[in-house]
């Protein structure tokens, strides 16, 4: 048997062979993580609140704030006059004077110089500079150039020599920061450190880094603060990115581990039926396209988490309908649960019509629901002879119980808390690791980008297509009192063609604070004023629930020809006549908020209209009178106001990097994305991966926690 023979290490560029003691004196180095931890010093007092405010209380913490840009500094000969500027100088003389007005410090004033040229730095009521910056000091200033060779320093910190050729521009990071501390203390303080770099340790194999061509992460790190901070920003962005992509397949794992669905494997037999005899139209491709991939999850133990997200008006519903009506025909029940009332009354009514002679139970729950009503239906979904139930948070009550829930549909899924989905799930009924098929449904198109960020692990279904017959919406943006005229006359040109029209308004009464529209007094205004020979009717809110359900059945049978509202008509109202959509203050609302609204109208064989009243130079506002496509209209909407705003922090809580940027790194997302689902399965067995799988189990523990 031969053993293996082991490599002669050698040194560097040369054949020479190296010996023991060479060996043993190497200057190897390991990265010591606790380096990073130690706690950061900050002075003066306001800076180190500042500092703390922005989350930099550790070294480690301060090298991962990274700059926003990266500009030049400016040559002392390049300054204009009156002209705000960073410039690197080495100081060549400095002193203090004093000012003759009382209560102020002495002033400081150095003759500071670079390659192109010299000029006096004034220093405001900070006398120990004299003792800090003493001659052949290498200093970064920022501030004004007042002319005659003077400048105003406003900011001011002691800098390393700077690469690049004598005189030529260096690098000058801008820093995020809060009042109390500048971006040039922050450089300051990150060159201070900047030797700690080296210790953060490398969590990605050498194999992933070479694949993607990737700098290792003190590198990245290097990069991002002093070299091609892009570059560095984007190779931790990737880091970032695929340790939230495996944290969301591990909770994905999680959640299906040793739980199952009841398997609805019969050929569709009522469902079929009812898709093919029932319908009073023509199911579209992308609907049967859609209730073929449910099919295919249904018919397995392993739980269904599907999203079917989908364009205005594109049919869900009927979808969502399909994945009930299988589950009644297997002896289950279904549920779909929808985040408000006058949502779950529309849903209730539009499943009534679509099953039309199909013999299956149906009932509503909401808080609305009599005791006596309440009831019965509870005790009919317990003994199982309700088959299909529509409610709200009602559903989730402590004292509902299903027999044996197969299918739980949650419509508008961003709107409910995890907790509440949840609450569902564990009312399958038939054992205590049995859980429902899950199907989420969205009328907000989510782009592709978002989607995978927020959503990576869930499988998505997509309704683009449009049911035949349905008419195009002409949108205008409206500002002037002209255009307002006109759009008064062209509702009341629908109204005599015996249509009907809504009025949206933001506000439901009056407000000192909001200069706004509102619909109460919107509505009292129009009957008395532009459309007083209309029936009008209103609704918000804040009416009872009885209320406002007389309202829609009165606008829905033609009772009334107008409807003065506020944004609770966004979802789920079906009025085929209505022709015309008026939204008051339309910049107040998002894209996809207006372009929910806009859909209520186009649903009929009449064409519509949709006319925004705000400022015609609103980005917003422009977009929606260019697109009427959804999902071009979402990825506008990101790239508009980015991921925290569109579905984050102030929606849901998703606006947590701090490295990447969506959408600009839409690429960088879908190859994190890819790697996460080729490393999912070896994470934990692979030694190489070791570190990465340390880091995704830290993350992990803490979205349980959240």
């Amino acid at each position: 048997m031969v053993g293996r023979i082991r490599p002669v290490p050698t040194a560097f560029a040369d054949t020479r062979e190296l010996t023991g003691d060479e060996l043993a004196s190497a200057p190897v180095r390991w990265p010591r993580p606790s380096e990073l931890a130690r706690a950061l010093t900050v002075t003066p007092n306001p800076a180190a609140a500042a500092a703390e405010a922005l989350g930099l209380t550790s070294i480690g913490a301060l090298l991962e704030h990274l700059p926003r840009q990266t500009g030049e500094a400016r040559t002392v000969e390049g300054l204009a006059v009156d002209e705000t500027a960073t410039v690197i100088v080495e100081v060549r003389s400095i002193r203090s004077r004093p000012v003759r007005r009382r209560g102020m410090k002495p002033l400081v004033v150095a003759t500071v110089a670079d390659a192109t040229g010299t000029m006096q730095a004034t220093f405001f009521n900070q006398p120990w500079l004299e003792r800090q910056y003493a001659p052949g000091a290498r200093v970064m200033l920022s501030g004004k150039y007042q002319g005659a060779g003077r400048f105003r320093v406003n900011a001011h910190a002691r800098t390393d020599a700077v690469g690049g050729e004598e005189g030529a521009p260096s690098a000058a990071p801008q820093y995020p920061v809060t009042k109390g501390i500048t971006s040039t203390q922050v450089l300051a303080l990150v060159r201070e450190h900047a030797a700690a770099i080296k210790d953060f340790p490398e969590p990605l194999a050498g194999s992933i880094r070479a694949s993607g061509h990737l700098p290792d992460r003190p590198a990245a790190i290097a990069a991002a603060h002093f070299g091609d901070s892009e570059d560095g920003r984007r190779r931790l962005a990737f880091e970032e990115l695929l340790v939230d992509q495996l944290v969301q397949l591990r909770l994905q794992a999680r959640s299906e581990e040793g739980r199952s669905a009841r398997a609805l494997a019969e050929p569709p037999a009522m469902a079929a039926g009812w898709l093919s005899g029932q319908l009073p139209f023509e199911p579209t491709g992308d609907q049967l396209a859609a209730i073929a991939e449910i099919d295919a999850d249904l018919a397995k133990t392993r739980p269904m988490n599907r999203m079917l997200m989908g364009e205005v008006g594109s049919g869900k519903t009927v979808v969502a309908l399909y994945a009930m009506l299988r589950a009644a025909e297997h002896g289950a029940q279904a549920a779909l649960m929808a985040p408000t009332e006058t949502l779950a009354e529309q849903h209730f009514a539009t499943i009534q019509k679509l099953l039309g002679d199909t013999l299956i139970s149906v009932e509503l729950l909401t808080g609305a629901t009599t005791a006596a009503r309440r009831r019965a239906l509870l005790g009919r979904l317990a003994t199982g002879e309700l088959s299909l139930v529509v409610g709200t948070h009602a559903l989730i009550e402590p004292d509902v119980e299903f027999n044996s829930l197969a299918v739980a549909v949650v419509d508008e899924q961003h709107r409910f808390g995890v907790r509440q989905r949840a609450a569902l799930e564990q009312r399958a009924g038939g054992g205590e690791n049995a859980v429902p098929h899950l199907l989420h449904m969205t009328a907000t198109p989510i782009p592709r980008t978002l989607r995978l960020a927020s959503f990576g692990a869930l499988d998505v279904t997509t309704l683009r297509e449009l049911p035949s017959g349905r008419q195009p919406i002409a949108t205008h943006v409206c500002s002037s009192d002209g255009e307002r005229a006109r759009a008064y006359e062209r509702i009341r040109e629908e109204l005599d063609a015996g249509r009907q029209a809504f009025v949206v308004c933001p506000l439901v009464s009056e407000s000192e604070v909001l200069n706004a529209r509102a619909a109460t007094d919107e509505f009292e205004r129009l009957r008395e004023g532009e459309l007083a020979d209309y029936e009008l009717a209103l609704l918000h809110g804040q009416m009872k629930s009885a209320e406002k359900q007389a309202v829609m059945e009165r606008f829905s049978h033609a009772g009334a020809q107008v409807l003065v509202a506020t944004t609770v008509i966004e979802v789920g109202i079906d009025v085929p006549n209505a022709t015309v959509m008026l939204i008051e203050d339309a910049e107040r609302y998002g894209i996809s908020q207006l372009h929910q609204l806009r859909g209520r109208v186009g649903r009929g064989e009449h064409k519509s209209l949709c006319l925004l009243f705000g400022p015609k130079e609103s980005q917003r506002l422009k977009a929606l009178a260019e697109h009427s496509d959804g999902f071009r209209l979402a990825e506008i909407d990101l790239e508009l106001r980015g991921e925290g705003e569109l579905t984050g922090t102030r929606q849901s809580g998703l606006a947590r990097y701090r490295f990447a940027r969506l959408p600009d790194d839409a690429a960088v997302l879908e190859d994190a994305h890819s790697r996460a689902q080729a490393l999912a399965g070896e994470l934990d067995d692979d030694p190489r991966h070791a570190l990465l799988a340390a880091l995704v189990a830290e993350r992990e523990a803490e979205a349980l926690r959240a």
